[in-house]
């Protein structure tokens, strides 16, 4: 299929969904390291990494669903998968975010939430 847009404004498109994907991979890694990172030190907890990396992860994640000109074509029902999933994973890092200590089921379902969406982003095609 052709590309629609050709141009200048094409290629700077273009270069802001990469820079936005490479923010998204970012917010995943401040994420999920934070997450690990919280984990082993003992204390279950929301850091700041965490709540940074969430953040980030939602914010990235709905510009990347605009309607820049792709090839293929946007998949509304993954799209609309992964940011349901990540509002979740957003309320559960900022509801918390303050308390001492969070509860280990409520902190592996953060985890749990963050690599489904990761596979999701991966492997649904």
């Amino acid at each position: 299929m052709p590309r629609i847009c050709e141009g200048v404004i094409c290629r700077i498109m273009e270069a802001l969904r990469l820079i936005l994907r490479y923010a998204h991979l970012i917010g995943f890694a401040l994420l999920l390291g934070g997450a690990i990172v919280q984990y082993l030190s003992g204390v279950i907890r929301i850091n700041k990494a965490v709540l940074w990396g969430a953040t980030i992860q939602l914010i990235t994640g709905i510009a990347l669903a605009a309607p820049f000109d792709r090839d293929p074509a946007l998949n509304h029902v993954k799209v609309g998968v992964k940011g349901v999933i990540a509002l979740l994973i957003f309320i559960a890092v900022f509801v918390p975010r303050n308390k001492e200590s969070v509860a280990k089921g409520h902190f592996f379902a953060i985890i749990g939430m963050t690599l489904v969406n990761a596979a999701i982003a991966v492997f649904w095609r």
